[in-house]
């Protein structure tokens, strides 16, 4: 007979090993196959409850049976205690299965993790520069802040703070001492002398100002920002260059 006969025909033999229903030749022979296959320990599991649950069925004669009871040996059915140390061992089996396959799991999302991780990093990385370095941003234009000088006649103080920008330059300003007819202008005034507006606001009860403006022109071309009222008296200069 083959391993694969031999396993199933002892295979078949569970229901009566568990019911006591099996020679003690038999019974001999499945608790050594048991021992070493799993596919079996796992039907007897399943198995398990029948017996209990035979006991608790009416007696088959009050059930109109006519079947005679088995005639076994009393030796021949395996103790309760080799049965649940097989079933205990099969339940270790499963538990240890579980286990691993929970940790294989982590493993594998673990290393999931530290893929994202490194697709991540590498999509911050500048692939051009030397080693992986992460590319620098490009340096940001300082602003510069120049100091308003009053017009003859004028008392106007304060400072215009210009920023370079990509499209011109911005310009901060404030002010005190403003003394004319609104509206009041800045104008942005370049190296060859013409000039464009930069931003315009109205008279303040403290004669202050603290406004914020706009040039297309570009902040190296700035040679200075000038201050002046509704009638294009100059207020006050501040040289840049």
């Amino acid at each position: 007979m083959s391993d694969l006969d031999e396993h199933d025909d002892l295979h078949r033999l569970l229901g009566g090993y568990l019911l006591g229903g099996l020679d003690e030749t038999d019974t001999d022979r499945l608790d050594a196959h048991l021992h070493d296959c799993a596919e079996c320990r796992a039907e007897l599991d399943r198995l398990a409850p029948v017996p209990e649950m035979l006991q608790h069925l009416p007696d088959a004669r009050q059930m109109g049976g006519d079947l005679p009871p088995l005639m076994v040996a009393p030796t021949a059915r395996p103790s309760p205690q080799n049965i649940e140390n097989l079933l205990s061992r099969m339940r270790a089996e499963k538990t240890r299965e579980t286990r691993v396959s929970r940790v294989r799991w982590l493993a594998a999302a673990s290393v999931a993790l530290i893929a994202a991780a490194a697709i991540g990093y590498g999509v911050l990385r500048d692939p051009g520069t030397p080693g992986g370095q992460q590319q620098q941003p490009p340096p940001v234009a300082a602003a510069v802040t120049a100091n308003f000088l009053p017009a003859a006649g004028s008392g106007m103080g304060g400072q215009a703070t210009l920023t370079p920008k990509a499209w011109g330059v911005e310009i901060a300003l404030n002010m005190s001492r403003m003394e004319g007819k609104a509206p009041f202008f800045c104008m942005v005034k370049r190296a060859d002398g013409t000039m464009e507006q930069a931003a315009a606001w109205g008279e303040t009860p403290e004669h202050t100002a603290k406004v914020s403006g706009a040039s297309s022109i570009k902040a190296t071309d700035v040679s200075a920002i000038v201050i002046t009222d509704s009638g294009g008296k100059v207020l006050g200069t501040a040289q840049v260059t």
